[in-house]
């Protein structure tokens, strides 16, 4: 029953998303270190997900038309908010590679798993997925609380795998985009503006 899951958790980790696009910021911004917190922080938020669903928790949010505007209002200005941020820096950002004062690694890790732990806590699609998806594979008579875990962790682990490419990809080509850092910035924010906006104006 997992390969079907998997097939689909692989074409939803792959398409670009709020996740992707903070795991990317932080691999810009903070390094290798940053980017696999940000990735620890999305996957545990994951895991919640899969134990709330288990335990019939998502099907509130599916349901409940206040339960997912919730999450789409707080989501959205997360997502805006990361993006401001990242529109302010690449205005302050150093030239010719010189970085300057850089936080220490330990806030550097702390504040990228709370990035990645906000951002899919407050995404609704994940929440609808944890909730949907498990059922059509479940065998019939197994405990939803014994299956649906398994599966959030086949879940968490090919989009840990996804994110960790990604992030590798993004930091080896931090020297060659040195120059062109305050670009990247900007786009980085830019996108993840987009994203905000696109989850604040989509209607379930």
């Amino acid at each position: 029953m997992v390969p079907p899951f998997a097939g689909v958790v692989l074409v939803l980790v792959i398409l670009p998303g709020p996740t992707a696009a903070v795991v990317g910021r932080q691999a810009l911004r903070s390094g290798r270190r940053g980017a696999l917190a940000t990735t620890a922080g999305g996957q545990a938020a994951l895991l919640l997900w899969a134990v709330a669903a288990a335990f019939g928790l998502s099907a509130l949010v599916a349901a409940s038309q206040v339960a997912g505007d919730t999450l789409r209002i707080t989501g959205a200005p997360v997502l805006v908010g990361l993006g401001v941020q990242s529109l302010l820096r690449s205005r302050r950002a150093a030239p010719h590679g010189a970085t300057g004062r850089r936080p220490s690694c330990r806030c550097q890790g702390v504040k990228g798993h709370r990035i990645g732990l906000v951002t899919d806590l407050v995404n609704p699609k994940a929440a609808v997925f944890a909730m949907s998806f498990p059922a059509p594979v479940r065998p019939p008579g197994c405990a939803r609380a014994r299956h649906d875990p398994l599966l959030g962790l086949v879940w968490a682990a090919m989009d840990a795998t996804w994110h960790v490419i990604l992030l590798s990809l993004v930091v080896r080509s931090r020297r060659l985009f040195d120059r062109t850092r305050g670009r990247l910035e900007r786009a980085s924010g830019v996108v993840l503006i987009g994203l905000g906006l696109r989850v604040a104006l989509e209607r379930r």
